[in-house]
């Protein structure tokens, strides 16, 4: 399987990196109190360092929202998921517990302030791509049973012409999300070289490191960025 980005996408964001850590033989599990520690954790770590007046400026939540724009998506419409977690815990929220692997990895994102998203392959059969969407692409909203039309021209990550996320980071499909059977897992991160891209590193070992010794898993790891826009895994 290949997973790439287009062009247009580093035209626009020369800086961003994708980071991509394949877990083989995972296995998940019902969030234990240590893990939900974790995620309360990194709650507290967002509270400490972001003002909900501040939060669209804090320069590791503008930093995507400047990447969204320059590629056209409105990032107060189609808000990011690490801006979108921030926004309800600065607000004095919570986020739900849903299972040990989706938890961790909230946690994991909160506390680097790195966009990160996980994907069974279970549901995934086609080559993944960041591109901008064409005709024929289509999304199933989380919860529903209908797929709904993708117009052409919106920065996606899709499988072939399933889209995976609208929005390049906003909404994530039915497809591919994290149950207790989830075996096997593309774990998706996107950063920036710069400032930011220490903390997205981080990020990339920390996940590396919990699918293998909290989840027994297999693994491999890439990262995708303007020298390197494709692999093969």
């Amino acid at each position: 399987m290949k997973y790439s980005v287009a062009p247009h996408i580093f035209e626009k964001n020369p800086n961003v990196c994708f980071g991509i850590i394949i877990g083989k033989g995972l296995k998940n599990s019902e969030t234990t109190n240590r893990d939900s520690a974790q995620l309360e954790a990194s709650e507290c770590h967002i509270r400490d360092i972001i003002k909900p007046e501040t939060l669209k400026t804090h320069l590791e939540i503008a930093v995507y929202r400047e990447a969204l724009q320059n590629v056209g998506i409105n990032a107060n419409k189609f808000i990011n998921s690490v801006e979108a977690m921030s926004k309800r815990i600065v607000k004095g929220g919570s986020l739900p517990r849903i299972n040990a692997l989706v938890d961790l990895c909230n946690a994991v994102a909160l506390k680097h302030v790195v966009s990160l998203g996980a994907h069974d392959l279970r549901d995934i059969h086609d080559d993944l791509s960041v591109r901008v969407s064409v005709e024929g692409d289509c999304f199933l909203p989380f919860g529903e049973k209908e797929y709904e039309v993708v117009p052409p021209g919106e920065v996606v990550f899709t499988s072939g012409n399933v889209v995976q996320t609208r929005q390049w980071l906003w909404r994530q499909s039915q497809l591919g999300m994290i149950d207790l059977e989830s075996s096997d897992i593309v774990f998706q991160l996107v950063g920036f070289k710069g400032d930011h891209y220490a903390a997205f590193l981080a990020a990339m070992d920390e996940v590396e490191e919990l699918a293998k010794t909290r989840f027994g898993a297999e693994t491999s790891r890439f990262i995708v960025d303007s020298d390197h826009s494709g692999i093969d895994f």
